[in-house]
């Protein structure tokens, strides 16, 4: 299931799905969903994109319950590595990996924002803000192509 805002990548991929557990009787699924934002605009569209695709995928459902859950709360760490590739190859440039959430030690941060077009580090920000508030713009001086980056968090 594509994310609405960054349909390159899944909803899985985006690290946003946190659970997903059937009822005993097997009638009801139990969804548990994390936004990249606590005020993420998205979050009703994917919910009804989860009650749909398993509605279609049981039929024998009778109930689909998708909970938005804050804690732990999502962050760009999340992404999976085939999601992170997927992004580049659309043109966005994936976050920078920051270090594992909670780690407590040392945080390797890769300070430059790699063009997803040519690889260039020699980057611009553009604006803070994009085409959604989870990313931002950029331009390569080299290549001179203007590209979205997905802001780390």
């Amino acid at each position: 299931m594509p994310d609405p805002e960054l349909p390159v990548i899944s909803l899985a991929e985006l690290g946003v799905l946190r659970g997903l557990r059937l009822t005993d009787d097997g009638r009801t699924a139990e969804v548990e969903l994390t936004p990249t934002y606590t005020g993420c605009p998205a979050v009703e569209a994917m919910a009804e994109d989860i009650r749909q695709a398993l509605h279609r995928a049981d039929p024998e459902l009778t109930r689909v319950e998708v909970r938005t859950v804050l804690s732990p709360p999502w962050s760009t760490e999340d992404i999976t590595e085939e999601g992170r590739r997927k992004l580049a190859e659309a043109g966005i440039a994936p976050p920078r990996h920051l270090g594992a959430p909670g780690s407590g030690g040392p945080v390797p941060v890769a300070l430059a924002i790699r063009c997803p077009h040519c690889g260039s580090t020699d980057t611009e920000l553009l604006s803070r803000f994009s085409s959604t508030a989870c990313k931002a713009l950029r331009r390569c001086r080299t290549c001179r192509e203007p590209f979205d980056h997905v802001k780390e968090v």
